[in-house]
């Protein structure tokens, strides 16, 4: 017993977790989808405001479970990307709506970096789950290089979906628990000036 309590306070002093378990399965009759925006708590609460969107998760994408916490991809220690787990109705919309409503939410043109966050941890990012879903994201990303409205490259990546981990539970819904700081947070990092800047209002 004492060998066990030994282990685990070591563990914890060396900022390690136990395995999570990925995410898979939300709401009753829902579909999952996968963004990377930079802030999970801007992503999430832009699709919060997604007709047919039923939940959002903040978590991570991209690295391993037992390296998926806060401290260790924030500070680019991970393979992970923040990211947001969307749970959307597919009577209500589709995947195809809401990756045309995910850009107007991110800058497509930075790599590695979103707003005042940067590394590679930040990156925008798209994620499918199957071949219709890679299609439908290549056929968005030319039909929005090809409109014109940008003269530089689209660097958002298309990324195959790979297992997606919660984020903690502070995080969750940052922008209703914390709206002083969130929106403190949102305006200093210049995301809606950016935003902005590309998109117009």
């Amino acid at each position: 017993m004492k060998n066990i309590i030994l282990a685990s306070a070591l563990l914890l002093c060396a900022g390690l977790t136990q395995a999570a378990e990925p995410l898979t399965k939300g709401p009753e009759g829902s579909a999952m989808a996968v963004f990377s925006g930079g802030c999970f708590w801007c992503t999430e609460a832009d699709f919060d405001k997604v007709p047919g969107v039923l939940e959002t998760i903040s978590g991570y994408t991209g690295g391993a479970a037992e390296t998926a916490d806060y401290e260790q991809v924030s500070s680019g220690r991970t393979a992970h990307i923040e990211s947001v787990a969307v749970f959307y109705d597919p009577q209500k919309t589709s995947y195809a709506k809401l990756v045309e409503a995910f850009w107007p939410t991110i800058d497509p043109l930075t790599a590695n970096a979103q707003f005042c966050d940067h590394g590679p941890q930040y990156r925008s990012a798209i994620y499918y789950a199957d071949e219709q879903q890679k299609q439908v994201l290549e056929a968005s990303v030319k039909k929005l290089q090809e409109s014109g409205r940008f003269d530089d490259a689209i660097v958002t990546a298309i990324l195959p979906l790979k297992p997606f981990y919660a984020a903690e539970d502070y995080h969750q819904d940052y922008h209703n628990k914390n709206p002083l700081r969130y929106n403190f947070y949102r305006t200093t990092c210049g995301r809606d000036a950016r935003l902005e800047e590309l998109w117009g209002n």
